[in-house]
């Protein structure tokens, strides 16, 4: 993926292989200083860029990846809406890579990048790692992410706060009388997932309420793993009432697992997912939930991506985008316990 030259006049000017490009492209992004620098070392080095690698850089196919990790998961479809509203109002294509909830494909998508199928590449694919996504970046590849921040100067990103979302939820369920209250993650090691639960963490100590690990699952996402996550939750541990959900996907599966336990939603067992999405509406009781903007948040990347490709100076050295969530309080929560709580 790296060109081994521009490796060494990187590490000779102490800067990013994407600093050496841009200054090899005349990019206004570059400051004087560091241009000088670069400038310096490609003398030193007698570095002479390859005129056919240029070329093939350069060469445009105005069209944007899109990887996501199940593209039948609602919260990847509104996010895709948003890319696609903005990519063709900019005359761009988009190309949609689902993964399957397999990392595998995920990175084998990202070979789309470096045989030049699509000009960018916009990840929402909380399996990938910072060090995996960063490494694309220093190759000189554009692309941005959507859910979760990655530090570097040359990757773009659209997310909410997710402990904020963690701290908000379980301020309700305390709020509506639950004392032991459950989380299921999405993936364990997913960024959100991570986050939510540090936020969840947070909310608890707040409130004076222990953290319980035994009260944490894990369901992948999907309302299958829900499901069967809440079931394990329940088998080992009766006590508690309310179940926090990364995302609605899983929720609906809790609700399918109350169901069939004898647990009515919510005097028995509060739920509250993450997303809002239209689903949630058409089950009853209607699912409580933390809306994300998702299709602004798919917009407004691919509107900061593309303008960084171009290197244009619209966005004013943009990188990171954070929007706001809101927690939408419907009757899977709005609710207290009967007859378990006394003070």
């Amino acid at each position: 993926m790296r060109d081994s030259k521009i490796i060494d006049v990187a590490q000779k000017a102490q800067v990013s292989s994407a600093t050496v490009s841009r200054v090899l492209n005349d990019s206004p992004q570059v400051t004087e200083k560091t241009r000088q620098k670069v400038l310096q070392a490609i003398r030193e080095l007698n570095y002479t860029p390859n005129a056919m690698g240029k070329q093939l850089r350069s060469r445009k196919t105005m069209t944007l990846g899109i990887v996501v990790t199940d593209i039948r998961v609602s919260y990847n479809t509104e996010i895709i809406k948003g890319i696609e509203h903005s990519a063709n109002r900019l005359g761009y294509k988009i190309l949609i890579c689902d993964a399957q909830n397999q990392k595998d494909k995920e990175l084998e998508y990202l070979a789309l990048l470096q045989t030049r199928t699509v000009d960018g590449m916009i990840l929402v694919a909380p399996q990938l790692t910072d060090s995996e996504i960063t490494a694309l970046a220093d190759a000189d590849y554009s692309l941005g992410v959507i859910g979760r921040r990655v530090e570097h100067a040359d990757i773009p990103c659209a997310f909410t706060d997710n402990r904020k979302i963690g701290r908000t939820v379980v301020r309700h369920l305390v709020e509506m009388g639950h004392r032991e209250i459950a989380y299921l993650s999405g993936y364990p090691d997913a960024p959100d997932s991570v986050e939510r639960l540090e936020g969840y963490r947070e909310g608890l100590a707040e409130a004076g309420l222990p953290y319980l690990p035994q009260l944490n699952g894990s369901g992948d996402f999907c309302e299958e793993g829900g499901y069967e996550a809440f079931k394990c939750l329940r088998a080992a541990n009766s006590g508690f009432t309310a179940i926090f959900t990364a995302n609605d996907e899983m929720a609906l599966g809790v609700y399918k697992a109350c169901r069939e336990l004898g647990l009515p939603i919510p005097n028995a067992m509060a739920v509250v997912g993450v997303d809002n999405i239209r689903l949630t509406q058409y089950v009853e009781p209607q699912i409580s939930s933390v809306e994300q903007p998702l299709y602004a948040l798919g917009e407004l990347l691919a509107d900061l991506l593309i303008d960084r490709m171009n290197g244009n100076v619209r966005s004013g050295g943009q990188r990171l985008i954070e929007l706001n969530s809101t927690l939408v309080v419907k009757g899977s929560s709005n609710g207290r316990t009967e007859g378990l709580y006394t003070g």
